[in-house]
């Protein structure tokens, strides 16, 4: 454990945080992203966090993006936001917590879990940042998780 939270999770925050970061500079949701990604791709991302995360973000973005062909779509929260944006970091956070419940509650592995959670309907509400949802408490996510959003799509 380096710092205040253990390695794998400040991995997995760099790797949600990238989702977020990719899914704004394309206008995409970061569902398609996820999906465009696949669980190799995103299993990679993950397991060298710390190498990707040591790099500039915009490089490391634009990699993705035209390994991937990732096109620019019209998904904008970000403009159509009427109070302050939150950083891809701040959304990035708030996936890592879920996801790690996720995965500790469905024993299953971080990354079957991400692919669970970007695939259901909690990201319309995360991702929704004209409403309070995104910075409400960890736990409160987790059981709107839990009981609402069962994933749309199999991963």
């Amino acid at each position: 454990m380096t710092g205040r939270e253990d390695t794998k999770s400040n991995d997995l925050f760099f790797t949600c945080s990238l989702i977020g970061y990719i899914a704004r500079k394309t206008k995409n949701d970061p569902s398609f992203i996820v999906q465009t990604l696949g669980f190799e791709r995103i299993q990679k991302i993950y397991d060298l966090a710390d190498v990707y995360h040591s790099d500039n973000i915009d490089r490391v973005s634009d990699d993705l993006i035209d390994e991937c062909h990732i096109t620019t779509g019209s998904f904008d929260n970000v403009s159509s936001c009427e109070y302050s944006v939150p950083t891809h970091w701040d959304i990035g956070k708030v996936y890592k917590r879920l996801i790690l419940k996720v995965a500790e509650m469905k024993r299953v592995d971080v990354v079957h879990a991400l692919i669970e959670v970007y695939s259901s309907r909690i990201t319309a509400l995360i991702e929704n940042y004209n409403s309070s949802f995104y910075y409400d408490s960890p736990e409160a996510i987790f059981e709107t998780y839990n009981n609402d959003c069962n994933p749309i799509i199999a991963y």
